[in-house]
C-alpha cells in the first residue's frame, strides 16, 4: 500500500465525510421526492465524490439523451459505479450478499439497486421480475457483465444472462466504454480494483495519482427489437472493445447512425474481498 501523505489523509477524512452526507440524503429525503430528484441528488452526490478524488469527467457520445435503458459496461474499479452515477444516475444490478454489507447495504437497498438472489429458479425469477419492472418504468439500469473488475487493459467476455432483461422489457441497450487516465494523458492503472487490493489501498492509489481524467463513451446504443442475449451481449462487447482500442473477435455490427439510441452483472461495490463469481450464460 502506498504511504499515506497528510494530503492524502485529508482526502480520506473528506471522503468518509461524504459518505456520511449521502446516507443522511437517503436517509432523510429520498423517501420525500419523487426519482427526477433522487436522480439529481444521486449525480450531484457522485460528482462531488469524483472531486474530492481528483478525478475529472470526461465523456465522448450522445450520453445526455440516454434517458432509459439497460446500460452496459466494462468494469475496472468501484468508482466505476459512480462515473456512471455522475453522467447517468441510475440503478445497479448486485449480488445479494451486498444488502447484508454495513451501511453500504442499507444504501444500496434504497437506492433502487437490484439484488441477484441465486440459487434456485424461483430466486433467479423475482430478479428477472425486478429488472423488469425498473426497466420497464422507464429508468436506467446498468450492469458490468464482464463478471469481475480488470486493470483496463483488457476487456473478458461478456455473461449474457442479463441481457434478457432489456430485451423481455423491450428496452434500449447502450453499451459504455470506460476508462483512466492520468494527468499526462497515460493509461493508468491506479483506480484499478482487482486482486487483494482493498478499497482503502484503492482509494490511497487514486489519490496518489495527483489526478486522473476518467472517460466513459457511447459505444452504441440498440433499440428494440432486439437480437437474441449472446447476439447482443457479443455485439456489446465488439462496440466497447473498439472504443478501448482492444482487439476485438470480430469486427462489431454496423451503426449506421450514432444518433440512433433506438452477466458477474454485479457492480464490483466495496467489499472485503474479491468475488470472482458471475451468473453463467
Amino acid at each position: 500500500m502506498p504511504p499515506i501523505t497528510p494530503r492524502v489523509a485529508l482526502r480520506l477524512l473528506l471522503v468518509g465525510l461524504h459518505l456520511l452526507h449521502g446516507a443522511g440524503q437517503v436517509g432523510l429525503l429520498f423517501p420525500l421526492l419523487g426519482e427526477p430528484w433522487r436522480q439529481r441528488l444521486k449525480r450531484a452526490w457522485s460528482r462531488q465524490l469524483l472531486e474530492i478524488l481528483k478525478i475529472r469527467i470526461e465523456t465522448v457520445g450522445y450520453l445526455a439523451d440516454i434517458d432509459r435503458g439497460l446500460l452496459v459496461g466494462n468494469h475496472i474499479s468501484f468508482l466505476d459505479i459512480f462515473l456512471i452515477n455522475a453522467v447517468l444516475p441510475s440503478a445497479f444490478v448486485a449480488k445479494s450478499d451486498v444488502a447484508r454489507w454495513p451501511l453500504i447495504g442499507w444504501l444500496a437497498r434504497r437506492t433502487g439497486t437490484v439484488f441477484i438472489q441465486r440459487g434456485s429458479r424461483k430466486a433467479a425469477h423475482a430478479t428477472q421480475q425486478q429488472m423488469l419492472a425498473t426497466l420497464g418504468n422507464g429508468q436506467r439500469l446498468a450492469i458490468f457483465p464482464e463478471g469481475t473488475t480488470t486493470a483496463g487493459d483488457r476487456l473478458l467476455p461478456f455473461h449474457a444472462a442479463l441481457f434478457q432483461g432489456a430485451i423481455d422489457a423491450a428496452a434500449p441497450v447502450h453499451a459504455l466504454a470506460v476508462s483512466y487516465r492520468d494527468r499526462f494523458g497515460a493509461p493508468s492503472a491506479a483506480p484499478a480494483y482487482i486482486d487483494e487490493i482493498s478499497l482503502i489501498g484503492c482509494l490511497i492509489s487514486v489519490l496518489g495519482a495527483g489526478g486522473l481524467v476518467a472517460r466513459i463513451e457511447l459505444a452504441a446504443s440498440y433499440a428494440p427489437p432486439l437480437a437474441d442475449r449472446r447476439h447482443l451481449a457479443h455485439q456489446a462487447r465488439q462496440a466497447i472493445a473498439v472504443k478501448l482500442s482492444h482487439a476485438p473477435d470480430a469486427a462489431p455490427a454496423a451503426h449506421p447512425d450514432p444518433r440512433n439510441r433506438g452477466g458477474n452483472p454485479f457492480p464490483r461495490l466495496p467489499q472485503p474481498r474479491r468475488n470472482e463469481a458471475a451468473i453463467r450464460q
